[in-house]
């Protein structure tokens, strides 16, 4: 679906989407419980497909993945109790990265054999690293194609042990590997050979394991960052106060929200977005990012609300070696910047749904900006940029999509996306709200 944006100016309040990043793993925590009940879950493609995972390795999910809506206020899941079936069929992940690795080390519990695939942006993703982890482990898993991708085929049943395994690639490795260890007999203790990339992601996992009752920590140190490993015990057993579990907004999508204030609100004007509570999230960072830019911003903790105001912006150096996410964002930011915005540290984010950081720079550019890609660097010259709609791709990939889009609310004339139909991963309603704040929208074919 093409979606055409012209140039606006935005005001009002909007509501920040429920996070991905803990809808997954509340998710899948409340399958390895006997029972739980999940508030506020994000309605996405990639959290359906997480749901259905759960129901694949035996236990039930109400009301079932496919008949969700948007509104959807609550997700009764009846667990599997930390003993996963043997599925009878093909686990279909579809485009979600999250899906895959967690599962993967769920599959690894199974007493028999799980196959896990998915579209062809996903059977390009590493995963060769978890497969060799939980081979080490003593499972069998394995990528049919011998490339370390999916089709994956695993093996279990997963006792538990001590495994080393990169962090520079994918910390979900990392989480799946402690979700699951959570519930063997001996536990599991993961040494890193490399330096934790995207370490709050890891947080967040911590964070949620302690929600559910189960007690993982890292080792050296406090936090993820800056952790040589992480350790779970096993025998332990999944249960969140209550019954319930309520996930928190999603800061990666606020960040499209923010960006869209600082460039685009009306002159006496702001955009108010509301619940953006302190969590774990890494990409809580994108406050910090544009208030080194010199936009306007306010965050109030305590309400969960975050209010921006359009000002003039100045290009900074950022490191998102533990927000790859905010990378799109960033970008987008860049463009619209007076100077030099570098955004460093960024390899990982190549192994994304797409190529993001080329895909930014080649999308932009396609807008009037000017940009320097390096391996681990992008530039984006805000100063010789000169933004005028253009047609470009959003390489269906939601959050390319979602940064072209606050670019092009300030370029000339109107900017044709295509694939707009992919926000649908992580905020389904992202057009429906940028129009409610004002913005020109149009929907073609």
């Amino acid at each position: 679906m093409d979606v055409h944006v012209t140039r606006s100016t935005v005001e009002g309040t909007a509501r920040a989407p429920p996070s991905k990043s803990y809808t997954h793993r509340a998710l899948l925590a409340a399958g390895y419980s006997d029972g739980a009940t999940v508030t506020s879950p994000l309605v996405s493609a990639d959290t359906r497909a997480t749901a259905r995972a759960v129901t694949a390795f035996g236990g039930s999910v109400e009301p079932v993945p496919e008949e969700w809506d948007p509104d959807r206020d609550a997700v009764d899941v009846d667990g599997f109790d930390g003993r996963p079936a043997v599925p009878d069929d093909v686990i279909d992940c579809g485009n979600s990265g999250t899906t895959t690795r967690l599962v993967t080390g769920t599959a690894a519990l199974g007493d028999g054999g799980t196959v896990l695939t998915g579209d062809s942006s996903l059977r390009s993703r590493p995963q060769g690293p978890l497969l060799e982890a939980l081979t080490d482990l003593g499972v069998r898993a394995e990528s049919t194609r011998g490339n370390g991708q999916a089709p994956l085929v695993v093996f279990g049943p997963l006792s538990g042990g001590e495994v080393a395994i990169p962090g520079d690639v994918s910390s979900q490795y990392v989480t799946a590997l402690l979700m699951a260890g959570a519930v063997t007999d001996d536990g599991v203790e993961v040494s890193l050979t490399t330096e934790l990339k995207s370490a709050p992601y890891v947080d967040i996992t911590l964070e949620l394991l302690a929600d559910f009752g189960i007690t993982a920590e890292p080792v050296g140190s406090e936090t993820a960052d800056g952790a040589d490993g992480f350790v779970v015990p096993g025998n332990q057993t999944y249960a969140p106060e209550g019954g319930q579990y309520a996930v928190p907004g999603d800061f990666s999508s606020i960040s499209y929200l923010v960006a869209v204030g600082a460039v685009a609100a009306a002159p006496d004007g702001a955009v108010r977005i509301e619940g953006a509570r302190p969590s774990a999230q890494g990409d809580a960072a994108i406050v910090d990012v544009v208030e080194r830019m010199g936009a306007s911003i306010d965050w109030d903790r305590e309400t969960g609300v975050i209010t921006v105001e359009r000002s003039a912006l100045s290009g900074v150096e950022v490191d998102v070696g533990d927000t790859p996410d905010l990378l799109p964002t960033i970008a987008a930011l860049g463009a619209v910047a007076d100077g030099d915005t570098r955004i460093v540290n960024c390899e990982h984010v190549r192994y994304k749904e797409t190529d993001r950081v080329a895909a930014m720079a080649e999308e932009l550019e396609r807008l009037g900006a000017a940009t320097t890609e390096e391996p681990d660097v992008l530039t984006v010259h805000g100063s010789e940029s000169d933004l005028r709609g253009a047609t470009v791709d959003g390489r269906a990939d939601h959050r390319i999509v979602m940064a072209l889009a606050v670019a092009a609310l300030v370029a000339e004339g109107t900017t044709t996306i295509r694939g707009g139909e992919h926000v649908d991963v992580s905020f389904p309603a992202f057009f429906e709200t940028m129009g409610d704040l004002g913005a020109t929208i149009e929907h073609g074919e």
